[in-house]
């Protein structure tokens, strides 16, 4: 689910989907049920999602539950105009529509259909724990060791070679080490759902944005040129893209603000969609990344 240019309630929306729902779906498939307390059918249905639900635990299913009064947000995401509304979620993705499934043997057939074409990990499965190595990667990315993260990610793959998150840091890493090339090659490898996974298009927004990358002399030509003729907002965003590929994220997010602030509208919006694809591409939780989106949004909001 996006989550760019979004107020603080919007992002703690997200944030509270991400961990009940989009976090599991990771090697779970989530039955994610829109209901509201008012609702008569939603809680006739109720009993029988949590009757399968419990029955398919052991096969990896979870219950999921959107209460749509209290999270008007999430629900106009997913386009929610009447309860109840019952998706299939795995890997942060709709795979399937599960409304029309009213009885025990309806559900039952759906799930069984999905779990027979998905990778879903069962319940009690041994599973290696990822996180601390996936850490590892990371911290190798923050020193600006490309090589190393990737070598980290590689290893980290053969053990989950479906996982978004790991695929993602790979892609990252590769564009870290400046093998632009392989980072592609990973991308355009994935398939539903993985190439819509979060992760990755964190990822995908990290190689576009390397593709800018000067070349030697060529961002002090950039720069002056900026400089230069100021009002120029063709020459602003070219020094703009090339400064963050070149590590100069300061410069790019200060040129950008100065071009929105003159004329957000410019280019159909294009150096606001810059920047929060630069947000994106490092990451939301990221301190600078706050701060500088509470620039953006004293700009744009007053």
């Amino acid at each position: 689910m996006a989550s760019m240019g979004l107020n603080l309630d919007e992002q703690k929306a997200v944030d509270r989907f991400r961990k009940a729902v989009a976090e599991p779906s990771m090697t779970q498939l989530v039955i994610l049920d829109f209901w509201a307390e008012w609702c008569g059918p939603c809680k006739a249905l109720t009993p029988i999602l949590e009757k399968v639900a419990a029955e398919y635990a052991d096969k990896g299913v979870l219950l999921a539950k959107v209460n749509v009064d209290e999270e008007q947000f999430i629900a106009a995401q997913f386009r929610v105009q009447s309860i109840p509304t019952v998706y299939a979620i795995f890997q942060g993705q709709p795979v399937a529509d599960l409304t029309s499934a009213r009885t025990e043997s309806q559900l039952k057939g759906m799930l069984d259909q999905l779990l027979a074409k998905l990778p879903v990990q069962p319940a009690g499965e041994d599973q290696p724990d990822l996180a601390p190595l996936i850490a590892m990667g990371e911290e190798a990315l923050a020193q600006d060791d490309g090589e190393r993260a990737a070598s980290i990610f590689m290893q980290i793959l053969e053990l989950a070679p479906d996982n978004g998150e790991v695929l993602a840091g790979l892609v990252r890493s590769f564009v870290a080490a400046g093998r632009i090339e392989e980072a592609e090659q990973v991308l355009d490898s994935l398939g539903e759902p993985l190439s819509t996974d979060p992760h990755v298009e964190r990822a995908r927004n990290t190689l576009a944005l390397a593709k800018d990358k000067p070349e030697d002399g060529e961002l002090a030509a950039l720069r002056a040129a900026a400089a230069e003729r100021p009002a120029d907002m063709d020459a602003q965003f070219a020094f703009a893209g090339a400064a963050f590929a070149a590590g100069e994220r300061d410069a790019a997010a200060e040129t950008l603000l100065r071009m929105i602030a003159a004329d957000r509208e410019w280019n159909e919006g294009a150096a606001r969609g810059k920047l929060l694809q630069i947000f994106e591409a490092i990451g939301l939780e990221d301190p600078w990344v706050s701060a500088t989106r509470r620039k953006l949004s004293t700009l744009l909001f007053g």
